[in-house]
């Protein structure tokens, strides 16, 4: 009889913390109630900024030659760039080999002789010197084993990022003007805006890509500037707001 008592203790226990459950149950928030709005923004900007390519390729019979005369003939490009007004962390190496000519014949193989391709990226900085400095370098003299190219012209904005985020400012603008408008469609204001979200990479047009003027072992007519005509840049911008509404 004695172990009968602290059974009922247990059971006695259990049963009043069960009758407490309810008591301590959270009541449940009610969901909120929100729209969902896309925004987009687009900004046309007159490029301040180029950007080009030279290269120069100089073949020889020789490896050893042909990296002489390589190096000779890259070195008279930068040095005309840097006359036509170009700082020196304006023009930057980007590639550089030596690699063999290959010669097919009757089905076979055989070495032709050896090539050196050196490869700079202009940065023009004034947009007005952009022909100058182009013709400057397309009008050089260079001897006949050597091909100048220069090409793979683009344009660019100094200041991309601040053009950027005013791009991003005018698309929150927007979705926000059209989360406005769906809520007084159903009859409802906005309140605080719950998320916000870009809904991809910006946009960006460049012009010209293509290499637009070659010369090999000669000179350029040099009586005619290279017309340049750059189109604007446009960034683009797009959001998704989630605004709450009451």
């Amino acid at each position: 009889m004695r172990n009968r008592a602290p059974a009922l203790s247990v059971l006695s226990l259990a049963a009043v913390l069960a009758g407490a459950t309810p008591a301590l149950a959270q009541p449940t928030t009610a969901p909120l109630s929100v729209v969902v709005a896309s925004g987009e923004s687009r900004i046309k900007v007159a490029p301040d900024q180029a950007w080009a390519t030279v290269s120069v390729e100089t073949r020889d019979a020789r490896g050893a030659e042909a990296r002489r005369l390589g190096a000779a003939a890259m070195t008279s490009v930068m040095a005309t760039l840097r006359k036509a007004g170009l700082d020196g962390d304006a023009i930057q190496t980007i590639g550089i080999s030596l690699h063999p000519e290959y010669d097919y014949a009757n089905g076979r193989q055989r070495i032709k002789g050896m090539v050196m391709s050196n490869q700079v990226q202009v940065r023009i900085d004034d947009i007005s010197k952009v022909a100058d400095v182009l013709d400057a370098v397309g009008g050089l003299t260079l001897p006949a084993s050597s091909t100048l190219t220069v090409g793979s012209l683009r344009f660019d904005l100094k200041n991309r990022v601040g053009v950027q985020r005013d791009a991003l400012r005018l698309a929150v603008e927007d979705a926000a003007a059209r989360a406005k408008a769906m809520a007084a469609g159903a009859g409802m204001s906005v309140g605080r805006t719950v998320r916000i979200e870009e809904a991809g990479p910006e946009g960006q047009m460049k012009f010209a890509q293509e290499p637009f003027m070659m010369a090999r072992g000669g000179a350029a007519d040099a009586g005619m500037p290279t017309p340049i005509a750059p189109s604007d840049i446009e960034i683009r911008a797009n959001v998704t707001l989630t605004v709450e509404i009451k």
